[in-house]
Formats: C-alpha cells, structure tokens, sequence
C-alpha cells in the first residue's frame, strides 16, 4: 500500500471529520479511499459506456398497471444474457419492489434499465453500475472474474 500526505484547512478538516463520524469510518484512510474510488468510477462511467458493468436496477411499480409485470417480465427475458437474477417484494396492496442483478456491456446495461423505468407504471427507478475488466479466462474452479477497477473483486460463473 502506499502512503501519501494531503494538508487541510481547519475547517474543511472538522467537516471531513464530521462526515467520517457520520458515516461510521474507522479513520480518515477508509474514507478518502472509498471518495477516491467513487469519484474515479464516476469519471470513468462519464468517459463513456464501453467495456462491461456489474449492476443493480431497482424500481417500483403499481402491480394493477395493465399488463406491467407481463411487460417487466418480457423485457427481463428479451434481455436474459444482462439479468443474472432479480427479486420481487411486495410492498402493499398496489406496489411492489423489483430488483435486478445486472452483468454485461455497460452500454447494453444501461438501455435495459432505461427501458424499464421507461415503462407505464414503473413509479421510481435506480440504477447502480460499476465498471469492471472480465478475465476470458477461468480459474482453477472454472470461474471467470470480474475485477472492479478498484481491485476489490467480485466472482462470478461466465455465461456460456
């Protein structure tokens, strides 16, 4: 690991602090290392959608729209090789919860669940993307990696 020095102002170093207590941050390494890593992927999602994503989509939705769960359902087939799984909850007598576990060109990700939130009677829709390098190959296991650009690591089975 490498070791670097910033220097603060006062008072930008007590809302630092603030913050980290907020948060519930151990020390002020933790912190900076997820604001770095968070402001890099967002600088490398704005630079373009090319290479492959891990995501969540989740969205709500009035189950008494006409025919909406049919077309959520038709769209998440249409679009099997993006969905690696999803959850359904039901959150009162009109709405439900969906969540969507997404892997795939981030370009392709992002249509997917702009076509859904698009869709009459999704009420609020979100989605988180991270950019990551896939490995071709497999492991000892017969696994592919995903590797987040931050070098944690997140495991999967290829498709395929």
């Amino acid at each position: 690991m490498e070791r670097i020095t910033i220097s603060l102002d006062e008072q930008l170093a007590e809302a630092f602090d603030a913050l980290i207590a907020e948060r519930g941050y151990r020390n002020r390494s933790e912190a900076m290392r997820d604001l770095l890593r968070r402001e890099l992927e967002t600088e490398r999602q704005r630079k373009g959608d090319e290479g492959q994503c891990i995501a969540t989509l989740s969205y709500l939705y009035n189950h008494h729209e006409r025919d909406l769960a049919e077309r959520l359902t038709g769209l998440q087939h249409d679009h099997h090789d993006l969905t690696v799984s999803t959850m359904h909850a039901h959150l009162d007598h009109d709405h439900c919860i969906e969540v969507a576990i997404l892997r795939g060109p981030t370009a392709g990700v992002r249509r997917f669940a702009e076509s859904i939130v698009a869709e009459s009677g999704v009420r609020h829709g979100s989605l988180n993307l991270v950019t990551v390098d896939v490995s071709t190959g497999g492991d000892a296991h017969g696994h592919g990696h995903a590797h987040p650009h931050d070098a944690r690591h997140v495991h999967y089975r290829p498709r395929g």
